[in-house]
Parts: C-alpha cells; structure tokens; sequence
C-alpha cells in the first residue's frame, strides 16, 4: 500500500543574531483566481441533506487570510435534471439543506461568478467503513510514540482509494493520508496516526472517505508540492496545481479546488 502521510501544521522558527535589515520585493501581482471547495459529503447512517460549498479567491502574496467570495450563484444538477440551488450564508460558505445523495448517478457543479461560468461533475465514491480501531507505542521514528491505528476491509475486485483525517481536537492537530489498494485488494488493511506530541487522553476525530482516483492523484500532487496548511488542501496552493473544475467561459482564467462527492464514514476516538 502506498500511504502518503500529510502532516498540516508547520512551526517556521527564525533565530536572528544580528541587525535586521527590511527588504521590500517588488513581486508581480496575478490576477485574483477562484478557490472552490466543493466536498460533498454524505455520511453513514445520515440523510447527507445538509451540504456546503466554499468560495474564496487567491490573494496577494504578503496578504494574510482568505478572501471569500460572497455574491456568486451555485447550482448543482443532476443527470435526470433535479437542482439543488446552494444559498450564501457567510464567509463564503453556500449551503443547501435539501440535497439528496444517490449512487451510480452524475453530478455536475456550475458556479456563475464574475460573469464566467465554472462547470464540473462527478459521482459518489463509497466508503468502505471503519471496522475498529487499536492503539500501541510504536508509532512515530522512535517506534516509541503513541499510535492509532483504524482498521478497514478493502472490497476485493475493484480499484478502491480512500482519505482519513485525523483531527486532534485536544492539541488543534490535524492530519491525512491517502491511500490505494493496488498491493492490498480485498485484504483488512489499517491506517496509522502518531506524533510526538500524542497523550493518554486526547480526543481525536476520524473520518475515512471513499474517493476518485483522480481526486487522490490530485491530492497526490499536492502533497509533493507542500500544499499543505492548516486550513485544508483548498485553501492556498503553492504552485498551479489544477483540479476538475473549468472555467467554460474563459478557460485560461481557471479556478483551483475540486468537486468531489463521498461517503463518509467517521468515529471519535480516546486515547488510552
């Protein structure tokens, strides 16, 4: 199994010994672009009614934050023509609270933001699920720290890719892997969170997705780029790292971010 470990929080330290000396760079400003954070998901044992989608634009370099965007329209359509109008409520965040998940059919996005329209679409990916979970002292370089570790059993005859989080909601951590099955087809397999910093008494949330093979090569791409912060994969990028949304209005113009759709199954975890 391959299983890419992505660490999103990053301690930047700066030692300075001498005289500071401040270097303004004239660094060429690009044109805003959309960010679309449009993760649809439908977890086991709910309705999947309440969805949300995440609109902001890229900002300048020594800008801090977000930029949300606020006043675009956004629809998601399927193949038999229902549409599920998504309203701004804040921050740039639509929400829809009538959506209805369904299998084996198509999905397609369409944003109309400063008169261009951005179009995608997708399927539900389901999830395996979570069997159990264990935890031992060997995680981490040491073979020493504190592990946990989510044991799941992989469909046999079929190309299945997954994403967990680990959200340490005691320490503010967060974490991902992305994992393929091509070495472990129909086999129970595991995922593994550790760091140092673990500690009897932490409370972590877990979630495992179901998701595309192209969402985890993007994903994939992303991690090898360092595209990763604290505030998810959709939030700033490092580098022209494009995902499956087009801008069909005006196709150089084109937004970063994904539309994706996938089961979601999830637990809450005390470490021992």
């Amino acid at each position: 199994m391959k299983n890419l470990y992505i660490t999103l929080l990053f301690v930047i330290l700066f030692s300075f010994t001498s005289c500071e000396e401040v270097i303004d760079l004239d660094l060429e400003e690009s044109e805003p672009r959309l960010v679309i954070d449009a993760s649809i998901l439908w977890h086991l044992g709910t309705s999947g009614n309440n969805q949300q989608i995440k609109l902001s634009e890229t900002i300048g370099f020594y800008e801090e934050g977000i930029e949300p965007v606020t006043d675009a329209e956004v629809i998601i359509e399927t193949g038999s023509g229902e549409e599920f109008i998504f309203t701004h409520q804040e921050n740039g965040i639509y929400i829809n609270s009538n959506f209805k998940p369904e299998f084996d059919k198509n999905y397609t996005l369409e944003i109309n933001y400063n008169n261009q329209i951005y179009t995608a679409t997708s399927t539900f990916i389901p999830v395996a699920g979570i069997d159990y979970i264990e935890q031992n002292s060997e995680g981490g370089f040491t073979r020493e720290d504190l592990e946990v570790e989510v044991f799941f059993t992989d469909p046999a005859g079929e190309d299945n890719f997954y994403l967990f989080s680990f959200s340490n909601i005691s320490t503010s951590k967060f974490s991902l892997e992305i994992y393929e099955d091509e070495f472990t087809d129909g086999n129970q397999i595991s995922s593994n969170y550790s760091n140092e910093d673990l500690a009897a008494t932490n409370e972590i949330y877990i979630t495992m997705e179901g998701i595309s093979e192209p969402f985890y090569n993007y994903l994939y791409i992303l991690r090898s780029q360092g595209g990763n912060n604290g505030g998810g994969p959709f939030q700033s990028q490092p580098a022209t790292v494009k995902g499956n949304v087009v801008n069909q209005t005006n196709p150089e113009n084109y937004p970063f971010g994904y539309f994706r759709l996938s089961e979601v199954d999830s637990t809450t975890y005390i470490v021992q």
